[in-house]
């Protein structure tokens, strides 16, 4: 027999990167519901993976990555998805797209990045059909 793992709420996690997180996928999901787009999932999970957001306009879903980051010191926040990453999220996506796709869709892979510095409202910046599957 195995142990299934227990999910910890939001509301009792410590560590402040993940808060940071949960908090920028939260404005890009303001963001983007405001732009018209309606969200068909948040947090997908398929085993230990997941995607932060699918989308949809019409016969468009996209697959969102949401970067925050406290500053740009390091770089843009879209230039931490490497390779694995994007082979990792086009494998869930795949998934999602036989189980919840509809005939006609169009599927793509977008990045959100949220720039999230105390005392200021987070900044979004939404960037369309970031990468292609065979990049």
């Amino acid at each position: 027999m195995t142990a299934r793992a227990t999910r910890t709420p939001p509301s009792e996690w410590t560590d402040p990167r993940h808060v940071r997180g949960l908090r920028g996928e939260l404005a890009a999901l303001a963001y983007l519901v405001s732009c018209g787009w309606v969200i068909e999932a948040h947090r997908f999970r398929l085993g230990r993976h997941d995607l932060d957001l699918i989308i949809r306009r019409q016969d468009v879903v996209a697959f969102v990555e949401v970067k925050t980051r406290r500053s740009q010191r390091y770089g843009a926040p879209m230039e931490s998805i490497g390779w694995k990453k994007r082979r990792t999220i086009a494998r869930v996506a795949a998934i999602w797209a036989l189980r919840n796709g509809r005939w006609g869709d169009t599927f793509r892979f977008d990045v959100v990045e949220v720039l999230d510095v105390a005392g200021r409202p987070p900044e979004v910046h939404h960037i369309p059909d970031a990468w292609r599957i065979d990049q």
